[in-house]
């Protein structure tokens, strides 16, 4: 596949994506003319735009809907739920032209094809268009102009590099020719001798005289997926109110196209005076007023300009393969930096010390730039869910309303990708289990339609995911019922509501009375449970029964390089996530001897564990040890390690398979001493140790 074809798939998801949730939005506003706007240009620009690039058989069936969408526009068709319905099956449709490389059900595009013709009312309809001998709808001659002409003069001036973004001008220009008498004039001027062409270059721009009954949008809906690749100008030369107008002087057309200049005008007319000379001569205005306005008509066309150039500016589409070799070179870099520091110090030379520190300075910087633009909002990953809720809610015949907030909180594009089946596995559980039918929220003195909330936001180094529904609850005496029966927890066992809680995320537990097609069969939420912690996250669950349940997912912002503390155990060096840490306190050496395995940190108790015992250290310890405070699961826990040496930038780097059966060892860094510290992940050890 080439680039221009890459190119085409990206742009192509972007736009559907909008198309949904444009749809969605239209569904509750369908009287919105902005929203049927939006709806309009995503299909033109997908269907243009699969035209240019190849992908004839998404702008054949993508046309069908834009026709609908351009009546709907000119208020000849009413926005309904089974055309919203519809439309978003033919944006499912697209995607699978777009994944099976332009083939797909044939059968379900001609349904959609046919139940989108049946909504053009039969003044608008005409006979289908012919098709050629292998199916395909042969090539459409363009609408007869009927009712009100109207005559627009376009100029249309290419960026001379447009051939490269795959763009054909001539095919923009027979769009137009489909659209009533058109007249067209190629200004070839500019053209360059034979040895000078570059053939990637477009020289040409041209000049065409429409007289059409389309309205000038439409126009303008042509070249609305190049719009930022030319410079474009649509002007109607006629006056529907003029009965005897005189036609323009060549002069004026001229200067309005831009094709001559006031001075050149003058300098032909030099014994006629100027406009502004005249009004002056006749004492109507004077020359300080003349100058003023072709002052502010010259900084108009400025500002018009600058911000065109500011828009053109304002953003690159870089591939995410680039990006990711980009963040891996500065973590390479973060690795060299700290050697580079190290041995300035151990070398104690201050100019070296000096070089480094600055180095040192300039690769955070860099190093924050790289993941930054790692980083993208997550309402974009919300807005898909929209379409779930409303599919599922219709499904089970339940009134379901999904809130978000926080849309624009960052996280680092990996942890979205991965962080999409979790996010949808819970989601389906909250509607099939959680929010009630109408019938049953009236019972209980609730509003019929529930809402399930998402929110988002940041958390010191972390993110944090609320999925809240106002449904039944978790009932705790059936989870403790089914655990019982699973043989999860002894009869006797004395568990917190959050332990209770915990227990929906064992391997296979369920308490429905009956599997579902929704939400499974009790096989997901363990699987949640993992695919979250292989994100170095923590998932917790919350609920009050007959109120709600609300489940928060924990989330470092990246994967790739993270700030953490640098411990030793013997020879060994060994990093705990910062985000995690909350201080560093010394072991007091009588408390060995008491064996109570408690800290009192400032009249708390504090639970601790040896780090040397749990992973086997026989190096002989120091007199004084270290403890180091950290959060997890909601309590304070304390680690034990030989010394801290402090905090340090940790490049994340893969474990080999040797390391498989240490669930507590997320990753591997590099120390700028050549020497390699393991990453700990902090809420598997003390999971598996307390």
């Amino acid at each position: 596949m080439d680039a221009q074809e890459e190119a085409y798939r990206a742009e192509a998801c972007e736009l559907l994506a909008e198309l949904e949730a444009s749809l969605l939005e239209l569904e509750e506003y369908p009287e919105d003319m902005e929203l049927i706007g939006r709806v309009f240009r995503a299909m033109h620009t997908i269907k243009g735009s699969g035209a240019m690039f190849g992908f004839d058989a998404i702008a054949a069936f993508t046309h069908n809907v834009e026709t609908v969408f351009d009546l709907v526009r000119e208020g000849k068709v009413l926005v309904t739920k089974e055309l919203i319905n519809l439309t978003l099956s033919a944006g499912d449709h697209i995607r699978d032209l777009l994944d099976s490389q332009g083939g797909g059900d044939a059968q379900r595009e001609e349904e959609i094809i046919r139940a989108f013709r049946e909504l053009i009312p039969e003044s608008e309809s005409g006979e289908d268009p012919p098709t050629d001998p292998e199916g395909e709808a042969a090539p459409d001659e363009g609408p007869e102009p009927s009712g009100t002409l109207s005559t627009y003069r376009i100029r249309f001036r290419p960026e001379p590099d447009i051939f490269t973004g795959g763009t054909n001008p001539v095919h923009l220009i027979d769009e137009l020719r489909d659209m009533g008498e058109c007249r067209v004039v190629a200004h070839t001027d500019k053209i360059p001798s034979l040895s000078d062409i570059d053939p990637e270059s477009c020289y040409l721009f041209w000049d065409i005289i429409l007289t059409t009954d389309q309205a000038e949008n439409a126009i303008r809906d042509v070249f609305i997926f190049v719009e930022d690749e030319c410079e474009l100008s649509i002007d109607r030369i006629d006056d529907d109110n003029a009965e005897d107008a005189d036609c323009e002087k060549i002069g004026e057309i001229l200067l309005k196209r831009g094709d001559l200049s006031e001075e050149d005008l003058e300098t032909a007319l030099k014994r006629q005076n100027l406009l502004g000379e005249i009004l002056v001569a006749e004492k109507v205005t004077s020359q300080a007023a003349v100058s003023s306005a072709l002052m502010e008509q010259d900084a108009v066309r400025r500002q018009i300009s600058r911000r065109k150039e500011e828009a053109l500016a304002a953003s690159i589409r870089v591939s995410a393969d680039k990006l990711d070799d980009l963040v891996d070179l500065v973590g390479e870099l973060v690795i060299a930096q700290a050697r580079l520091s190290q041995k300035a110090h151990t070398m104690n030379d201050v100019d070296l010390v000096s070089i480094a520190e600055e180095i040192e300075m300039l690769t955070g910087s860099l190093r924050d730039n790289a993941m930054g633009m790692r980083m993208l909002q997550i309402g974009s990953t919300f807005s898909t869910f929209r379409r779930l809720v409303r599919d599922l809610s219709a499904e089970l015949e339940k009134q379901i309303e999904l809130t978000t907030s926080g849309e624009e909180t960052e996280l680092d594009k990996t942890v979205i990708a991965y962080l999409k089946d979790p996010l949808v596995h819970i989601l389906r559980n909250s509607i099939d289990h959680g929010i009630e039918l109408p019938e049953e929220r009236r019972e209980a003195g609730k509003k019929a339609c529930g809402t399930v909330h998402l929110a988002a936001e940041h958390s010191g180094g972390n993110v944090l995911i609320r999925i809240s529904d106002d449904g039944k609850g978790l009932d705790p005496e059936a989870i403790r019922s089914k655990a019982l029966e699973k043989g999860l927890i002894l009869p006797d066992a004395d568990l917190t509501e959050k332990e209770i809680n915990g227990l929906i995320f064992a391997p296979g537990f369920s308490t429905a009375s009956q599997v579902s097609d929704i939400s499974g069969r009790g096989v997901g939420m363990d699987v949640v449970k993992k695919s979250i912690e292989q994100l170095r996250g923590t998932i917790e669950v919350e609920s009050t029964l007959g109120v709600g349940t609300t489940i928060t997912l924990k989330l470092p912002l990246t994967l790739a390089i993270i700030e953490g503390l640098l411990v030793t155990l013997g020879e060994g060096f060994f990093i705990f996530p910062l985000t995690a840490v909350e201080e560093c306190v010394e072991l007091p050496p009588d408390e060995a001897a008491r064996g109570t395995r408690f800290l009192n940190i400032r009249g708390e108790l504090v639970p601790y564990i040896r780090l040397r015992e749990e992973y086997a250290v026989g190096a002989p310890k120091p007199d004084l040890e270290q403890v180091v405070i950290m959060e997890a699961g909601g309590q304070r826990v304390g680690v034990v390690v030989d010394s801290v040496v402090g905090s340090q930038q940790a490049v994340i780097k893969k474990m080999g398979s040797v390391f498989k059966d240490a669930p507590d060892i997320s990753g591997a860094t590099i120390l700028g001493n050549g020497s390699v510290a393991l990453i700990v992940d902090v809420n598997k050890l003390l999971d598996l140790k307390l």
